[in-house]
């Protein structure tokens, strides 16, 4: 355990700078120093300024209150917060502690969230030696960067699957294999959504109510926010799924997708269910759903201004391939080997990740 010295407020920890520097300024501008905005990297530029490692925070728009870790040389968008760390403070400790913070429930504004320092500035932060914190950052950037790299091998694994289902299936935006084609829903028993409502919740119920945001990496996330029903709200809205039966989030966030594993749900409106018939693999599915031809087709068949809404009878008539079955199956039992591979890695992330909590909360309570 490392001794703290004290607890001390962010502006007695750094300097907080505003940028004046709006992206439309920069996109004639070349150079070798990057700009960064709230998604991340924008473009290189022939000036920088902060000629020091620095922390910035979102300050405006989406992702308000998100910190990260910026390289010397380089400069922020007006929509972010420098926040330059004063001699005795560590810049990745600095990064780290704001990380640790849920500064998102400063924010004010209707149209546009905004957070200041102002508001902020008299959180607390444990300080301890310089070279203590950096102890401290140092472990933490390690297993965040064990974190960074387990992703990358799922988004390797991931791209090969892609590559694998081209291979074995050509181009499906113009059936460059020529295979048989048929509306989708008569490849189901049936096409059909969830509750278009709002059920009676009980937290003590043995049974989650799931909408589109719970599908993803062809699982159903379950997290201790799902909302939860007792056995007579389960009973009054049953759905009968099988093991051959997907997902897809169809309203407000279009194309997640997930098989079922015998969880005890029931549907939102947001989710779909597809019954598969004997004639379409699951796995084949469902990496279909992923490519960038039925994107498109959501896109295209979808209504709604705010909230898009990918309609049950454009499902339906979705001119579906229909590979022969022993296609299918070769491709299935490829990604299945690549699924054991995956599960591997993502146990080293599960629990990388768990330690890295584990140790900002001890660090930062």
């Amino acid at each position: 355990m490392i001794a703290m010295l004290q607890n001390a407020r962010i502006d007695e920890l750094c300097i907080p700078k505003s940028s004046n520097l709006a992206q439309k300024d920069i996109l004639e501008n070349v150079g070798e120093y990057p700009v960064y905005g709230a998604s991340g990297f924008i473009r290189n530029v022939n000036f920088y300024h902060q000629e020091s490692e620095y922390v910035a925070v979102v300050k405006d728009g989406a992702g308000i209150g998100r910190a990260m870790l910026l390289p010397a040389k380089s400069s922020i968008i007006g929509t972010m917060q420098y926040l330059i760390p004063k001699n005795n403070v560590d810049t990745k400790y600095l990064y780290y502690a704001i990380k640790s913070m849920n500064l998102s429930k400063y924010f004010s504004g209707a149209t546009i969230p905004h957070i200041y320092f102002k508001d902020y500035k008299k959180e607390l932060v444990p300080l301890y030696s310089k070279d203590k914190q950096k102890l401290i950052s140092s472990s933490l950037e390690k297993l965040e960067n064990i974190v960074a790299i387990r992703q990358q091998q799922l988004f390797e694994y991931d791209q090969i699957i892609k590559s694998r289902f081209v291979e074995m299936f050509g181009d499906i935006s113009i059936n460059s294999k020529s295979f048989d084609i048929k509306p989708f829903g008569d490849l189901c028993f049936k096409i059909g959504d969830g509750l278009h409502g709002t059920p009676l919740y009980d937290d003590k119920g043995n049974y989650y109510f799931i909408n589109g945001n719970n599908l993803g990496n062809d699982c159903i996330k379950i997290t201790e926010t799902t909302k939860k029903v007792n056995e007579e709200v389960f009973k009054k809205y049953y759905v009968q799924f099988g093991e051959n039966t997907v997902f897809l989030s169809i309203n407000g966030t279009l194309g997640n997708v997930a098989l079922y594993n015998d969880e005890p749900i029931i549907l939102g409106k947001s989710a779909a269910y597809c019954n598969l018939k004997p004639s379409l693999h699951i796995k084949f599915i469902a990496e279909l759903f992923k490519t960038n031809k039925f994107k498109e087709y959501m896109l295209s068949n979808s209504s709604g201004t705010t909230i898009t809404n990918f309609g049950l009878k454009a499902f339906r008539n979705y001119p579906m391939i229909v590979p022969p079955m022993i296609l299918q199956t070769q491709f299935t039992n490829f990604v299945e080997q690549i699924d054991k591979l995956k599960f591997v890695v993502q146990q080293s992330l599960n629990e990388t990740q768990q330690l890295f909590d584990s140790l900002m909360q001890e660090y930062f309570g």
